[in-house]
């Protein structure tokens, strides 16, 4: 027999839990598992590490464990073995200080309860007598039907939020369908504390952000969704279907709905504005209310809010009795702090339009159709226009919301009458254009007549002309001539005084000369000087004399021969 087995040592290395079973003794209880007191069986002390005497073989057995290692990211569950009776209105043992489940007589005397526990094990090594805890891990979640993720630290992702259902507490209260908020359980980690403040089971209004968290998945389930997205141009009014007793704020003005402050049963006095909010989608519901103009169209065109795609165009009748269809474009604004009243009475946007404006609008042109014949509601169509806009401003002002504009959009008028209108138009048109022409005529045939009136008044002006041309002429001709007649009788004068005093000369040259020649002498002298001067033959160039006619012949002759001299001398020149 070896020393050890004499002297009864056991050693627990730093990495082992010892649990001891002794062999005989007091019997336990019934039902009891576990000895407190020396009975036989499992012991609820285990042995640390180290050196441990007395523990002989023939009267205790020493299993040697593992200590439980739980890594970093994880999470370990604990299922006791024995302990009190968990009561029937919850399903997980109560959480005992027992230094995490490592002193099994603090939690057996503590009336900790058998079967799966609330608390957990979180990252790090614990020495727990495997023979009253059975661990679970990710390394042997499937051999206790879990799964491996489901021993993982929950994350809940950015811009997502997570829906709690939790699975133990006492029943949410009748008429609600989530339990209230808890406070100081630090997001349902600290699952005692919310039982203990009175937390209920199932969904919860608390939501859990981003970030890591130490959840048992036996006591919580969660499910993610997106955070609530309120876009720009917008605001959300929240319908929280759970929360504090309705207290209305709305004032006593306001008798269509209750309005209530966040945090109560009801529309949320204060809106959500553009951005990201962690709401609970399960339990509140988030209207959208553009804060932007809205275009409403009575067509067959759709915006691409699409709050107008239950609206046709409106069907009239006119005051002569012909029905015809309208296009109208509504717009309207819905201001952020007026948003909750309009949900609080009507419920939505969409509520807004179906069951006020349309009938409001519709109405209304129904009504004003009625006092005016189709061409007069064609004709004066701006000022039906103007009234329209007028008479719907003030009808949905009663429900906080702004009218900017009513505008009237086609008008298709029957085709029995726009084809009268069309044939009288073009009759119109045509007696316009006659009338056009006849006027075109009339100014042709004036500017014939002005274009004639001119010619003739360029002929009469160039007969004035002419005439006046000609008057002119026949001045200038008398002056012309009254100048000619008196240079002639000047000249006249002129010359008979010339010849006078010549006259006078020449008498007295004669008396002279009869006096100084004689009168015989005088008029010889002249005689000869005429001849002289007008260079008279006195001797003829041929002689004839001679009696038997030889004379002439020689006569003849001698003239010939005086041409035929004469002639060679002109063509020697």
């Amino acid at each position: 027999m070896s020393a050890r087995t004499l002297l009864g040592l056991v050693i627990i290395s730093e990495r082992e839990v010892g649990v001891v079973v002794k062999k005989f003794g007091p019997r336990l209880a019934p039902g009891q598992l576990i000895a407190l007191k020396g009975e036989a069986g499992y012991q609820a002390d285990t042995l640390a590490p180290g050196w441990h005497f007395g523990l002989f073989p023939w009267r205790f057995a020493v299993r040697k464990a593992s200590v439980i290692v739980i890594p970093q990211g994880e999470i370990g569950l604990v299922v006791a073995a024995a302990g009190a009776a968990i009561p029937p209105e919850r399903i997980l043992g109560r959480v005992i200080k027992c230094d995490n489940f490592q002193d099994a007589r603090k939690f057996l005397l503590g009336s900790g309860e058998k079967g799966r526990q609330m608390d957990l094990l979180t990252a790090g090594t614990y020495r727990i007598n495997a023979a009253l805890f059975t661990v679970i891990t990710a390394r042997n979640a499937e051999q206790h039907g879990m799964m491996p993720r489901q021993m993982q630290v929950y994350q809940v992702a950015p811009d997502r939020v997570g829906i709690v259902t939790t699975l133990d507490g006492r029943p949410i209260d009748e008429g609600e369908i989530a339990g209230p908020l808890i406070h100081d359980h630090n997001n349902f980690q600290a699952a005692q504390t919310f039982l203990n403040n009175g937390g209920q089971r199932g969904l919860q209004e608390q939501v859990l952000l981003s970030g890591s968290w130490n959840l048992n998945p036996w006591f919580v389930n969660i499910e993610q969704v997106p955070m609530t997205e309120i876009p720009i141009g917008h605001v959300g009014i929240v319908i929280a279907y759970v929360g504090k007793a309705h207290q209305d704020v709305s004032g006593a003005s306001f008798k269509h709905g209750n309005l209530v402050e966040p945090g109560h049963k009801g529309v949320w006095v204060t809106p959500l504005y553009p951005g990201k909010h962690p709401i609970n989608p399960k339990i509140m519901k988030v209207e959208l209310v553009p804060t932007t103009n809205i275009v409403l169209n009575w067509a067959t065109r759709t915006e691409s809010h699409k709050y107008d795609r239950h609206l046709s165009p409106i069907t009239v009748r006119s005051k002569d009795g012909f029905a015809f269809n309208l296009d109208v474009s509504q717009i309207i604004h819905i201001g952020a702090p007026e948003a909750p009243k309009v949900i609080s009475r009507v419920g939505s946007v969409q509520n807004l339009v179906d069951h006020v404006l349309q009938p409001i609008v519709g109405n209304y042109f129904r009504n004003s159709a009625q006092e005016y014949t189709v061409l007069d509601f064609l004709s004066a169509r701006s000022e039906r226009q103007t009234e329209a806009t007028q008479h719907i401003r003030r009808a949905i002002s009663a429900y906080d919301v702004q009218a900017l504009d009513t505008l009237i959009g086609d008008i298709t008028p029957p085709e029995e009458l726009m084809r009268t209108q069309t044939d009288r138009k073009i009759a119109e048109e045509e007696r316009k254009t006659y009338e056009v022409q006849r006027l075109a005529q009339d100014q042709r045939q004036e500017l014939v007549r002005a274009t004639a009136m001119a010619d003739i008044q360029q002929d009469m002006v160039s007969s004035e002309q002419g005439v006046t041309i000609a008057e002119l002429k026949a001045k200038a001709n008398i002056k012309r001539a009254t100048g000619e007649a008196e240079a002639t009788r000047l000249k006249a004068l002129g010359e008979a005084e010339a010849i006078r005093k010549m006259g006078t000369a020449k008498a007295e040259a004669y008396q002279a000369g009869v006096e100084a020649l004689g009168g015989q002498g005088y008029t010889a002298l002249q005689m000869m000087q005429v001849i002289g001067e007008r260079q008279v033959r006195i001797v003829p160039d041929v002689s004839v004399s001679g009696s038997n006619g030889s004379g002439l012949v020689d006569g003849l002759m001698g003239l010939m021969l005086r041409k035929e001299v004469e002639g060679n001398g002109k063509s020697g020149d």
